[in-house]
């Protein structure tokens, strides 16, 4: 297929404003993390240390890195690259659980307005990204009413689908911004302030969850997102409802795990953290040292924790090759770029477990004594 010259223009034109929004976010996330962790270094150094100055500018270099996340959870999202984990969803709990978080994001001047429905069936969703559609709809309104105004969420029934809808006071779009709203790449705000993906990644995560979005504006008078979304089967529900997770315990038992990643630095943070949670840890830079070490390794080897995109050998193919040698090994991966162990529509592929990067403390150990228990 050939692209006209205008059309190649066009494609080019919305790469350079996506790789320009991007390198702006992140340039800015780079500047606040470089110098409140220089902040720290000089802090800690000093004669006298202040103890509290030094965890105030960590929080900042976390909040940071958080907000560095949001990003490429967003880029991802738009590519539908993520990883989606579908499950029984009630719209009316989680928007509950996520008023503090809404309201926080909305601003001081927007007044949150939450009201759900009378038995609205549940859906099968990933609440993760309807969190994160939620957020990105907050943010959007609070672009809206730089005055204040009202943000309204509410849901219902809508023959057999559910209804949610997010209203703000806002000034509104003109027809022909609305028509644009979900394309990616397209933004009203100024250079640098935005890369035009937050309604292309709601369009995304809507459409695949098997669902429809729609956007009515006017000038002066507001904007309402409206997105219909399955309900649950009732098989579904009766399958799922009891399926409730409970409490994991992180500790190990002396247990052997081999983590493989080709970034040292991640590798000596994963390897800090299980050493410190009463794991026996050993570790490698890619698969083919892996295997060796493997293979001379006197004893079981419970767990290979392995990077899933690594020069050479992806984690896929090491963890297929170490498993026919020690067939009793289980196997975890993690990734911030799980494509090569996703089945269709981002599901990850029957029999495998995943943590995604960037990870805490606290969900690696989680992730690593559920998959050794589970």
């Amino acid at each position: 297929m050939e692209w006209s010259e205008d059309v190649r223009n066009q494609r080019l034109e919305s790469l350079g404003q996506l790789a320009g929004g991007v390198a702006h976010d992140f340039n800015n996330i780079l500047g606040v993390i470089v110098n409140y962790a220089s902040f720290v270094v000089e802090e800690a150094e000093s004669e006298q240390p202040d103890v509290r100055m030094i965890a105030s500018d960590a929080r900042q270099v976390v909040r940071a890195t958080e907000r560095a996340t949001h990003l490429t959870h967003q880029l991802l999202a738009f590519a539908r690259r993520e990883v989606v984990r579908p499950q029984l969803l009630d719209l009316n709990a989680l928007i509950a659980g996520l008023e503090p978080r809404l309201r926080e994001t909305a601003g001081a001047g927007v007044t949150l307005l939450a009201r759900p429905g009378p038995d609205v069936p549940p859906v099968v969703c990933d609440p993760g990204r309807i969190e994160q559609m939620l957020v990105n709809l907050a943010q959007n309104a609070r672009d809206a009413m730089p005055a204040g105004g009202n943000l309204v969420i509410d849901t219902g029934g809508h023959h057999d689908r559910v209804r949610l809808r997010v209203c703000d006071s806002g000034r509104g779009m003109t027809a022909e911004v609305a028509d644009r709203a979900f394309e990616p790449f397209f933004t009203t705000k100024a250079s640098g302030d935005g890369i035009g993906l937050g309604l292309a990644m709601v369009y995304g995560i809507v459409t695949q969850a098997g669902g429809e979005v729609s956007l009515t504006s006017e000038p002066g008078l507001g904007t309402t997102v409206t997105v219909l979304l399955p309900a649950a089967p009732p098989s579904s529900v009766a399958d799922m409802s009891s399926s409730v997770p409970g409490a994991v315990p992180t500790g190990g038992h002396g247990e052997t795990l081999l983590v493989v990643d080709d970034e040292a630095g991640l590798r000596d943070v994963a390897g800090r953290i299980l050493s410190g949670a009463g794991y026996r840890v050993i570790s490698a830079e890619g698969g083919v040292e892996a295997l060796a070490i493997a293979s001379r390794h006197d004893g079981a080897i419970d767990l290979l924790l392995s990077d899933v995109v690594m020069p050479g050998m992806l984690g896929k193919d090491l963890a297929e090759r170490l498993v026919v040698a020690r067939p009793d090994t289980r196997v975890l991966y993690m990734s911030g770029y799980a494509q090569p162990v996703l089945h269709s529509q981002g599901t990850l592929d029957p029999g495998v477990a995943l943590l995604e990067k960037p990870f805490t403390a606290d969900d690696l150990l989680t992730a690593v004594r559920r998959r050794l228990d589970g």
